[in-house]
């Protein structure tokens, strides 16, 4: 399954869903997830590996956190070589003033939004998609 490309299509016909929970953004040194921890997302860098887990999970854990935010899921299956899908969506959302950490899975895209700013990007994601023409 390899997921629509049709960046007109695309719009149209995502919906965005929030996802319970306050998600945070930590890194862990050399690679290793502690146990127990079951990040949302993790991202290897050369100076360490960052995952993105819920705020209550981080605090428990007695990491150091960044970012508190809200995590939408676009409830489209855009492929992976779709061009210009998260540039209309994060231009969308730039122009509210709203910044976003978009993460992309195999199925989904991710957004990270800040906390306390969620439901303005959802209603700035729907305008999007109700103002896409046809495909």
């Amino acid at each position: 399954m390899t997921g629509e490309t049709d960046l007109t299509k695309l719009l149209r016909t995502m919906s965005a869903d929030l996802v319970g929970g306050l998600f945070v953004f930590a890194t862990v040194a050399d690679g290793i997830v502690p146990a127990g921890l079951d990040p949302v997302m993790t991202c290897r860098e050369a100076e360490g590996t960052t995952v993105i887990v819920p705020k209550d999970t981080a605090e428990a854990q007695g990491m150091t956190w960044d970012f508190p935010c809200r995590m939408i899921t676009l409830q489209v299956h855009s492929s992976l070589a779709a061009v210009g899908f998260l540039a209309r969506i994060t231009q969308a959302l730039a122009q509210g003033g709203i910044g976003v950490n978009p993460v992309s899975g195999y199925f989904h895209d991710h957004l990270f939004v800040p906390d306390g700013r969620q439901d303005e990007a959802l209603e700035i994601l729907r305008d999007l998609a109700q103002s896409t023409g046809p495909a």
